[in-house]
C-alpha cells in the first residue's frame, strides 16, 4: 500500500513540474527528445487499466490531447528509440507493452500513427498467464549496424534463463513493423517479478530489476552472448527493486528506484559501485526515465521523470541530482 505522503525534510528532492493527473493508474514514463526544439519535446506515461492510455505531456506537466493514445488495453511499460528504417524512412518510435493482448505495439513519433498492423504478439508458446503476459519493455539500437530491438519482460517467468525475450524490428515489404524472436535471455530468481529494464545504447548493456533481489546486467548485442556481466544493488534496498535510468554523459550513473524507501539510488555506470541515494516526493515509483538533454531554462541539463502512485509524473531537474550523487 502506497503511503499517503512522503514526510519531507530537507533533504528531500522537490520536483519542479508535477503532471496532471492520469485517468486510472500511472506507471511507466518515457521521454521523446524533439530533434528540432528541445523544449516542445514529450514525455510519455502509461495509464494501467483495461481501457487506459498512453498519456502525451509537455515540459509544463500538460497532458496533450492531440498525443495521447487512448482505450489502450492495458499498457505496461512503455520505450522510446530514433530512426527505424520504415518506408524509405528514418521514423523515431514509440513502443509499449500491452498485457491483455499479449502484444507490442509500435507508434511513430510524433504523428502517433500505428505502424505494426495491429500489434506484435510476444511469449508466443509460452503458458497462459504470467508467463504470456508482457510488462517490462526497451528498446536498443545497436550504434554498430543500426539494428532495432525490443528487449521484453513478461509478469512472472522461468528461472532458466530465458526470462526476457528480444525482437529485432523490421519493416517488411507492405510497410509494416514486424517483430523476430533474435534470442531468450536473462536470469531470474524466482522471487517477486521483473518489470523495468533499461538499455545503455551507447555501452550495449541491458538492465533489469530482479524486484526482491537486484539489479542484472549483460550485453544488449545478441552477438555478444547471454553470459551475464554483473548483478549489483543487492541487499541495499527496503524491499522492491525498481525504476530503472540511465545518464549518459561523462560521468554517468545509473539511477535505480527504491520504491517502499521513497527514495532513487544510484551506481556507477563504470564499475556499479553504490553512488548514495536521494528521497524525493514521488510516491511508491515504479517507473523512472532521464534525459541528459537542455530542454529548457528549467531543465538545462536534462530531467528526471519519475511515476508517482497519485496518478501523476514528477520531473526533476537533473542539476540538482548530479550535485548530490555520490555526497
Amino acid at each position: 500500500m502506497a503511503p499517503a505522503e512522503v514526510v519531507s525534510t530537507p533533504d528531500t528532492l522537490e520536483p519542479v513540474i508535477v503532471t496532471e493527473r492520469v485517468a486510472h493508474d500511472s506507471d511507466d514514463p518515457a521521454i521523446w527528445v524533439n530533434p528540432e526544439d528541445p523544449s516542445k519535446s514529450i514525455i510519455f506515461g502509461t495509464d494501467k487499466d483495461v481501457n487506459g492510455h498512453i498519456y502525451a505531456f509537455d515540459l509544463d506537466g500538460k497532458i496533450i490531447p492531440e498525443k495521447t493514445l487512448d482505450n489502450v488495453q492495458k499498457p505496461n511499460n512503455v520505450d522510446v528509440e530514433y530512426g527505424l528504417a520504415w518506408n524509405y524512412q528514418k521514423v523515431d518510435i514509440l513502443v509499449y507493452t500491452e498485457r491483455v493482448t499479449r502484444s507490442i505495439r509500435v507508434v511513430s513519433i510524433p504523428d502517433m500513427q500505428f505502424i505494426d498492423g495491429g500489434g506484435i504478439p510476444v511469449f508466443e508458446g509460452e503458458p497462459a498467464g504470467d508467463f504470456h503476459e508482457p510488462m517490462g519493455v526497451s528498446l536498443y539500437a545497436n550504434p554498430e549496424n543500426g539494428n532495432i530491438y525490443a528487449i521484453v519482460g513478461r509478469k512472472f517467468g522461468p528461472t532458466d534463463g530465458t526470462y526476457l525475450w528480444q525482437y529485432q524490428l523490421e519493416t517488411d515489404a507492405e510497410g509494416v513493423v514486424r517483430g523476430t524472436v533474435v534470442r531468450k535471455f536473462g536470469g531470474f530468481s524466482g522471487k517477486k517479478e521483473i518489470e523495468a529494464i533499461a538499455v545503455d545504447d551507447a555501452n550495449g548493456l541491458v538492465f533489469y530489476s530482479d524486484e526482491g533481489v537486484g539489479v542484472h546486467c549483460y550485453h544488449a548485442d545478441p552477438a555478444k552472448g547471454d553470459e551475464a556481466v554483473k548483478l549489483f544493488g543487492a541487499g541495499e534496498f527496503e524491499d522492491d527493486v525498481e525504476g530503472i535510468a540511465i545518464s549518459q554523459n561523462a560521468n554517468g550513473f545509473i539511477a535505480v528506484s527504491d520504491q517502499q524507501a521513497q527514495a532513487i539510488r544510484f551506481y556507477s555506470s563504470v564499475n556499479y559501485r553504490s553512488q548514495g541515494s536521494i528521497t524525493y516526493k514521488a510516491l511508491d515509483t515504479d517507473g523512472i526515465e532521464i534525459s541528459n538533454t537542455h530542454f529548457n531554462d528549467q531543465f538545462p541539463e536534462g530531467i528526471l521523470v519519475a511515476m508517482s502512485t497519485d496518478k501523476t509524473f514528477h520531473y526533476y531537474d537533473l542539476r540538482t541530482i548530479k550535485n548530490r550523487v555520490g555526497e
